[in-house]
């Protein structure tokens, strides 16, 4: 028998309704003779108002006991879903991460997976149970609870398909695929039937919400077939209409690569740019300037160092938005004297816009295609960075949508 892992986010399980929809789902896929293996993230809201509940006692709280906490959200969930499907007929059975067990490092609140004990659920799996397992969490080796970061449900789901080598990976979510761009922003956004791991790794990390960028990591490291699609839709809809919707994400030698040139255009809000002047030009000093933005846990994205003039130059690079104020303050407190720096300024109304395609290797002239396309529109780009398969350009906030439009209309996103 086929063994499939679903996972089914906070809005699916928001209610015992839902997790009710949830269970007639799971069981219609297990009476057609797959193994199944539910991965289900907390319900919705809940693992921030426990978070919340900490942050009430304590403004900074110890982070072994935040993820004693949060772990909680999971265990509901899944024992909840088991109860559901038993009230079905069905065997099953409900795991906390740390009983399968999930080992990850101790990072707490970021942890990371690092082996998979599969002997006890495919132990279950053999004797025709269902088996749910909390996502997000996992326990350390010495034998803390942990968690992997918010979205680390969908990691965690891929991780287990990855480790009992399923068919398949169903990430069901309140979208019902992966879209060319955010349908709220162009209505006419079309669905997209596939997706390379590639494309998908560069759209999650540039701002796509649809899935978790490590989940997406481990699915293309691991080369494991996932798809995006709906837990809205009847959960009792016929298994062959199912079974083939939402988006797969899947490999590049697995597509036609006379696809189209771009797939999608991504776009990230959550952007703010600081630049020092005066910057001494010499060896070792893009370190001494990022080093301490590294240390402070701030996380840089886009970098410009611009031509030496005198022994001079300029440093520009973004951070997240969250992040501008403690940045700023790191740049003034340990840098600027440091190295002998001029002015530093920033500024936190700024958002990214990306083209992203693996068509991009073999058709020229889609970066002046971009760049010609933001100009008509009066748009003034403020930085650019490439990848192989991604142009990403830093503009003001205010013209955010217009670009996103403009490039989906430019490159032809709405047609098949």
């Amino acid at each position: 028998m086929a063994l499939i892992v679903h996972k089914y986010g906070g809005t699916s399980m928001g209610s015992t309704d839902r997790i009710k929809n949830v269970a007639k789902r799971v069981a219609k896929w297990h009476d057609a003779g797959y193994q199944i293996v539910v991965v289900p993230s907390a319900m919705s809201g809940e693992t921030n108002r426990i978070i919340g509940l900490a942050k009430e006692i304590m403004v900074d709280p110890d982070p072994r006991e935040l993820d004693m906490i949060a772990s909680t959200g999971e265990q509901v969930s899944v024992g909840l879903l088991a109860i559901a499907l038993q009230a079905l007929g069905k065997q099953a059975v409900s795991y906390a991460g740390w009983q399968v067990p999930i080992k990850t490092d101790s990072s707490h609140t970021k942890a990371r997976i690092a082996s998979i004990d599969d002997a006890k659920v495919k132990a279950d799996l053999a004797e025709g149970k269902i088996v749910i397992i909390t996502g997000f969490q996992g326990v350390d080796e010495l034998g803390n609870i942990t968690t992997l970061g918010r979205g680390g449900s969908d990691t965690s789901a891929v991780a287990i398909a990855a480790a009992l080598k399923a068919q398949e990976c169903l990430i069901y979510t309140d979208v019902d695929g992966v879209y060319t761009t955010d349908p709220r922003v162009v209505s006419e956004a079309r669905k997209l039937n596939t997706v390379t791991f590639e494309e998908m790794l560069e759209m999650a990390s540039l701002g796509s919400k649809v899935l978790q960028i490590r989940s997406v990591e481990f699915a293309g490291n691991y080369r494991m077939p996932t798809r995006v699609l709906s837990s809205l839709t009847d959960p009792l809809m016929p298994l062959a209409e199912e079974i083939i919707s939402g988006t797969l994400i899947s490999f590049e030698e697995d597509t036609n690569m006379e696809q189209a040139t771009i797939t999608g255009i991504a776009f990230n809000r959550d952007e703010a740019k600081l630049t020092v002047f005066g910057v001494p030009d010499k060896p070792g000093i893009a370190y001494q300037i990022l080093g301490p933005i590294a240390d402070a846990n701030i996380e840089v994205d886009m970098i410009i160092q611009n031509q030496s003039v005198d022994g001079k130059t300029d440093f520009t690079f973004t951070v997240p938005r969250g992040d501008y104020n403690k940045a700023m303050d790191v740049l003034n407190a340990s840098v600027k004297e440091h190295i002998g720096a001029g002015n530093i300024i920033g500024d936190s109304k700024v958002s990214k816009v990306s083209v992203v395609g693996v068509g991009m290797r073999s058709h020229v002239g889609i970066a002046s295609q971009m760049f010609r396309t933001l100009s008509d529109e009066g748009i003034n780009i403020q930085m650019i960075s490439t990848s192989e398969i991604k142009i990403s350009v830093l503009i003001d906030e205010k013209y955010m949508e217009l670009a996103v439009r403009a490039l989906h209309k430019a490159f032809g996103l709405e047609a098949a």
